[in-house]
């Protein structure tokens, strides 16, 4: 993966991915966005068995909360980075 250190430090220093950072996490996690929504408590699409939000964030149209990127970047190995 090529992201930014930025990406995995606390809140206060943080610096908000791109949709293609954020595209690049989750395919690096090998989840749908089914899975990720799932993980994250967000309400799945019942239609695309995706969601919808979890696509704006990969499309760079939505802002993905610090927590729920913390989350995934625990998932992907990064430690806590909310530490």
């Amino acid at each position: 993966m090529t992201l930014r250190k930025e990406l995995f430090v606390p809140a206060y220093r943080w610096t908000q991915p791109t949709g293609d950072e954020v595209h690049e996490l989750i395919d690096y996690l090998g989840m749908t966005e089914h899975e990720v929504a799932l993980l994250l408590g967000l309400k799945p699409s019942k239609v695309s068995r995706g969601n919808s939000t979890v696509s704006r964030w990969k499309m760079g149209k939505g802002r993905i909360p610090y927590a729920a990127w913390a989350l995934l970047a625990h998932k992907a190995g990064y430690g806590c980075i909310w530490v």
